[in-house]
């Protein structure tokens, strides 16, 4: 799934391209017809993302909202405009470029109201200046519920996803069973800080990049175009060259002890941590091995 990084680069790249300026809306597919209809030829006021939402504004209760899901990909092509190819839910054309949405989990227009709904509930954002860290602190701190939990609930920290959560807990030597209220501020302090900067870097790249340089031979890779979206397996520090220290490295040495990567469903997802490095001061219950052809036994 497309971390926040993702979100917040295709919300600059279409202001850039279509911010200020009419906008040719539609939904070849069918299934966006009549909220496109709707916002076509509409001058796009503001491109905006939190967490793992896009907003789109094209005025007083004309919003298109997106949520990629796990397989959403927002193209971007310059002109001439080709026909569509494959299942295309929004196309977006403006002067110089247009943009495909295909595979979205929502792509919707709603209200002013119900916009600012979903920005209530959701948690600090860490690309966002108006992030606010002491709010999802006192959730943590109050919370019997594991930090692999928390960490991707959205409604505590907007964006994080499941490279991200587990590679923030590495770093951090933290237990991903470690219960919330059982986490020191100082600690959430220092995890804060370095979600910002690796959401930050993978904003900045396009890549999701969390090694530090001591453990990182290979060096840093060129960055993306700015705003492009890259595939999942690019996103997630995929391929033989994988910039990553736990995440879907099950089984391999981990690169600080050596030990091999563990891996176990945890809440229907994927969760990779070192069994050494992570040992915790206090744990919650174990995470369960996932169940061999399960969904989660495809570490996602």
């Amino acid at each position: 799934m497309p971390e926040g990084h993702t979100l917040h680069r295709l919300a600059d790249l279409h202001r850039r391209r279509y911010v200020g300026r009419p906008v040719a809306v539609s939904s070849p597919q069918g299934r966006f017809t009549a909220g496109a209809a709707l916002v076509d030829g509409r001058v796009l006021e503001r491109s905006e993302a939190r967490g793992k939402h896009l907003f789109h504004h094209y005025g007083p209760d004309l919003v298109v909202h997106v949520h990629l899901g796990l397989y959403g990909q927002f193209g971007d092509e310059p002109r001439p405009v080709e026909p569509p190819r494959g299942q295309v839910r929004m196309r977006m054309v403006g002067e110089t470029h247009y943009a495909d949405l295909r595979g979205a989990t929502a792509c919707e227009l709603i209200t002013d109201a119900e916009a600012e709904a979903i920005h209530d509930r959701l948690g600090a954002d860490p690309l966002r200046p108006d992030a606010d860290p002491d709010r999802a602190w006192a959730r943590i701190s109050r919370s019997r519920a594991p930090l692999a939990t928390l960490l991707m609930d959205q409604s505590v920290i907007a964006g994080v996803g499941n490279v991200y959560r587990a590679e923030a807990l590495f770093r951090h030597r933290l237990d991903p069973q470690l219960p919330g209220q059982d986490l020191r501020r100082i600690e959430w302090d220092a995890l804060w800080a370095d979600l910002k900067d690796l959401l930050g870097d993978g904003y900045r790249r396009g890549l999701i990049r969390t090694l530090r340089p001591e453990h990182d031979p290979v060096g840093a890779p060129d960055d993306a175009p700015a705003g492009a979206q890259r595939s999942s397996s690019e996103e997630e520090g995929g391929g033989s060259a994988r910039r990553v220290y736990v995440y879907r490295r099950t089984g391999e040495p981990c690169l600080v002890c050596a030990t091999p990567v563990a891996h176990a469903a945890h809440a229907a997802r994927n969760l990779f941590w070192c069994p050494t490095c992570q040992s915790g001061r206090k744990r919650g219950r174990r995470a369960r091995a996932p169940v061999p052809g399960s969904r989660a036994d495809r570490e996602e």
